[in-house]
């Protein structure tokens, strides 16, 4: 996208006014997307987003601009707005060379989805459609999308580095109404990695769309929740997104620094069950968080953030990793180049247990067991949060039994990860997210293995 030389010689104007530090951060990205609903294709949109945004850093101070021309005279002028806001300066000339990274190709692609035709990806979402229907009679509307994005980036900066990096990601998703006694009733399942369009070589649509409408038909007789605390097992890939919010962002460094985080000062010390091994990985090939390098410029990692249930380590942007003299966790990520980078997970998850995911139930008398959570919402200062249970179901005598609908979970991040007391040998990542924070959103994974919470609240409306 743009040439050393030219990078060289922006990066020296961002810093001629003394900055401590200035980057470049390009990107070019094609994406498609295609809605259908009740049988009817809503829109069929391609875009194209090509820009930069250049970070200058004098002490405390932090100036950035962002532009959608990538000629030399349109990267000066955005380096010249970003250091007028980080510092008045001295206007010394100060030199930067750049070495370039090696290519990283984490989840390498066989099917560009930008040369699939787009007629072949509405014909695909008319297969989800005719397939979620087919389930059964009382499916009465079935909603699919599907989405692709091919993105170019390019890092580089005043430290030296200079690195490209290659992200092709792909998803379709099914929403299946069903109608019956209880009323309307939601089934939804995605399908989303990063990959081309093989993805539909490697997974099968008609079992996402089967797998949907399966999932409104029997919420169709599914009695109300019931209230109280209860064990809580959790299907295996289905509540990774229960780690991601409850713990995983109070494990971001910047939350940690500003005080938002339970787990501030807690290094070394004992914060889950001595089962949990927490993760966050960014070189998982194929999964949705998967990254060559983050979006300053470093190379994805496997970074252990809880081992046996002991804090070990934090999640890193750069500039924080490089002020305290410590390795950087690739962990800088941005929604574009119009905005700054800050802490962000990756993949998420939770390494696997011993114990047999059917054994679990069996061990619980009476409780819940959740297939699929939904969405919530958590206070990262005190690990406090609500999720909704999107499919769920209630345990008796150790057997699984009748579906239950209109349930929360309600409990404490740091409780859960203590009160975790049987974990299965069954590892599975669940579904592609987008985590939003600060009003940006990134493409994140989370998974874990089938798993007991001895207590959990359950805010269900049977009386």
């Amino acid at each position: 996208m743009i040439d050393q030389d030219v990078l060289e010689r922006v990066l020296g104007t961002a810093v001629r006014t003394g900055a401590d530090f200035a980057e470049v951060y390009a990107e070019d990205k094609r994406s498609t997307s295609v809605a259908l609903d009740d049988r009817k294709v809503e829109q069929v949109t391609s875009g194209r987003d090509r820009g930069a945004g250049i970070r200058v850093v004098k002490g405390d101070t932090t100036g950035f601009a962002h532009t959608a021309d990538l000629s030399e005279a349109g990267l000066r002028a955005a380096a010249e707005a970003a250091a007028a806001a980080a510092s008045q300066g001295d206007g010394q000339t100060r030199t930067i060379a750049l070495t370039r990274g090696p290519d990283r190709d984490v989840s390498p692609v066989t099917r560009y989805p930008d040369e699939v035709r787009k007629a072949d990806k509405v014909s695909l979402l008319n297969r989800i459609d005719d397939t979620a229907r087919s389930a059964g009679g009382a499916i009465v509307q079935v909603s699919a999308s599907y989405a692709d994005s091919r993105k170019h980036l390019l890092v580089a900066n005043t430290d030296g580095v200079f690195v490209t990096d290659e992200q092709v990601r792909t998803i379709v998703r099914c929403t299946a109404v069903a109608d019956g006694d209880a009323g309307m009733q939601t089934g939804y399942q995605t399908c989303g990695h990063t990959m081309g369009f093989e993805l539909f070589d490697r997974f099968d649509v008609d079992e996402i769309a089967r797998e949907a409408g399966r999932i409104a038909l029997t919420k169709l007789n599914a009695r109300p929740a019931p209230s109280g605390a209860l064990p809580v097992v959790i299907k295996q890939g289905s509540g990774g997104v229960l780690f991601h919010e409850a713990c995983g962002h109070g494990l971001e460094a910047d939350l940690v620094a500003k005080g938002g985080s339970v787990y501030r000062g807690k290094k070394g010390e004992l914060v889950a069950s001595p089962l949990v091994t927490l993760v966050d990985d960014g070189t998982m090939d194929g999964e949705w968080g998967a990254i060559g390098y983050d979006d300053e410029g470093h190379a994805s990692q496997y970074n252990v953030l809880i081992e046996d249930g002991i804090l070990t380590d934090y999640m890193w942007d750069y500039l924080r990793a490089r002020n305290e003299g410590r390795p950087q966790s690739g962990n800088g990520r941005r929604q574009s180049y119009q905005h700054l980078p800050m802490v962000r997970m990756t993949n998420t998850y939770v390494l696997n247990g011993t114990d047999d995911p059917d054994d679990i139930v069996r061990a619980t008398e009476y409780g819940v067991y959740v297939a699929k959570l939904g969405g919530g919402s958590v206070n990262t200062a005190t690990g406090d949060f609500v999720f909704g249970m999107t499919e769920a179901y209630l345990i008796e005598n150790g057997q699984i039994t009748e579906p239950l609908r209109e349930g929360n979970l309600i409990g404490n991040g740091p409780q859960v990860l203590r009160d975790i007391d049987l974990l299965g040998n069954d590892f599975a990542m669940g579904m592609a997210g987008t985590c939003g924070k600060d009003g940006q959103g990134v493409p994140v994974g989370d998974g874990q293995p089938t798993l007991r919470v001895k207590s959990l609240t359950i805010g269900g409306t049977a009386a």
